[in-house]
C-alpha cells in the first residue's frame, strides 16, 4: 500500500508540474490571440478590450489557478477559434485518435510476441539474425516517414486507399479500419521491433539461469524449457514495457494524423497550436500528458504485483 500511495503522490505531482508547464509555453508563444481573432486591422484599443474579456490582462498565476480549478470542474474553456466548448471539440476528435492508438497496440501485441519468441527459440539462426537486422532498420525509421511510403506504395501505386480521402465508421465500417490500419502500421512499426527485442533478450536472459539449467538436467528440451519456464519470467519486464508502449503510441499518433490526414486530436492539437488557440492546445496537451502519466502509474502497479522481488523491496 505504501508503494501505491508513493506512486500516487508521484502521479498527482508530475500532473500539476505538467498543467503549469503546459500552461506557461503557450503564454510565452509570440502573437497575440486577439490579435489573430480581430485581424490585423483592429485598433489597439480593440486588441486591448478583448485582451481584457479574455483575462490575459491578470498575472500569468493568477490566471493558471483559474484555469486549472475549471479544467478539474470539467469546464475546459472556450476555443478562440471557433467559440465552441473544448470539451465538445476534443470530444469530436477522439474516437479517430482512440481507434488509431488500439489497432497500433493490437499489431504490437500480435507481431513482438510471436516474432521475440521465434527469435529466442532460434538463437543464432538465419532467422535471427534477419529479424535483427529488419528490427535494426524499423527502430532507426520515424513514424511520418513510413506513412509516407505506405501512402506511396498502397496508396498511391496499388490503390488500396486514397491517401487523404478520410472515411468516416458511419460512411463505412470495412473502408474506415482498410484506411485506419496504414496510419496504424505507421505508429506502432517501430515500437514492434523495440518489443520484439526487449522479449528475445529478456528470454535469452532468463535461459541462461540456474533455474533454466536445472530443467535441462530433468530432461527438459530448450524449447520445452522456454515455454513451460522461461517464457513466463520474460513477459514480466515485456508486459510492463507495453503498458508504456500504449501510452507513448499516442503521442506517435499526432505526426502520422497529419501525414494520413486523420480527424484526430493530433490534428487538432498541431492546427491549434499554428492558430494560437491557447485553450485547445493546453487542454490536449494537459489531456496527453495525463494519459501517458496514468499508463506509467499502472505500468509501475502491475510490474509490482506480477514481481515478488518488488513486493519484497
Amino acid at each position: 500500500m505504501k508503494y501505491v500511495l508513493r506512486k500516487l503522490t508521484t502521479l498527482i505531482i508530475t500532473l500539476f508540474i505538467v498543467s503549469l508547464l503546459a500552461f506557461l509555453a503557450f503564454q510565452v508563444i509570440p502573437g497575440s490571440p486577439a490579435t489573430r481573432m480581430l485581424g490585423t486591422n483592429a485598433t489597439p484599443e480593440k486588441i486591448a478590450a478583448l485582451e481584457a474579456e479574455l483575462g490575459f490582462d491578470q498575472p500569468v498565476l493568477i490566471r493558471y489557478g483559474h484555469w486549472v480549478l475549471d479544467f478539474v470542474r470539467g469546464d475546459w474553456g472556450i476555443s478562440y477559434s471557433y467559440s465552441m466548448p473544448v470539451k465538445d471539440m476534443i470530444l469530436e476528435k477522439l474516437p479517430a485518435t482512440a481507434t488509431l492508438v488500439i489497432l497500433a497496440f493490437l499489431l504490437v501485441v500480435l507481431a513482438s510476441f510471436p516474432l521475440g519468441v521465434a527469435t529466442a527459440r532460434r538463437e543464432g539462426s538465419g532467422l535471427d539474425r534477419f529479424i535483427t537486422v529488419v528490427n535494426q532498420i524499423c527502430m532507426s525509421i520515424p513514424p511520418v516517414f513510413v506513412g509516407i511510403l505506405l501512402s506511396f506504395v498502397f496508396g498511391i501505386t496499388l490503390r488500396v486507399f486514397v491517401p487523404g480521402n478520410f472515411v468516416t465508421f458511419s460512411e463505412s465500417p470495412g473502408r474506415f479500419l482498410v484506411y485506419m490500419i496504414f496510419p496504424a502500421i505507421a505508429v506502432a512499426l517501430s515500437r514492434i521491433a523495440m518489443t520484439v527485442k526487449m522479449l528475445r533478450s529478456s528470454i535469452l536472459d532468463e535461459m541462461n539461469k540456474d533455474y533454466i539449467r536445472t530443467a535441462f538436467s530433468r530432461g527438459r528440451t530448450r524449447a520445452d524449457a522456454l515455454r513451460r519456464h522461461a517464457l513466463r519470467n520474460a513477459l514480466i519486464p515485456v508486459v510492463a514495457f507495453l503498458a508504456v508502449t500504449a501510452a507513448e503510441l499516442v503521442a506517435g499518433t499526432i505526426v502520422v494524423e497529419q501525414v494520413f490526414a486523420v480527424p484526430g486530436v493530433g490534428r487538432l492539437l498541431l492546427a491549434s497550436i499554428s492558430g494560437r488557440d491557447f485553450p485547445v492546445a493546453q487542454a490536449i496537451v494537459v489531456l496527453l500528458a495525463a494519459w501517458v502519466v496514468i499508463v506509467n502509474f499502472i505500468a509501475d502497479i502491475l510490474y509490482q504485483y506480477m514481481d515478488p522481488r518488488i513486493r519484497i523491496q
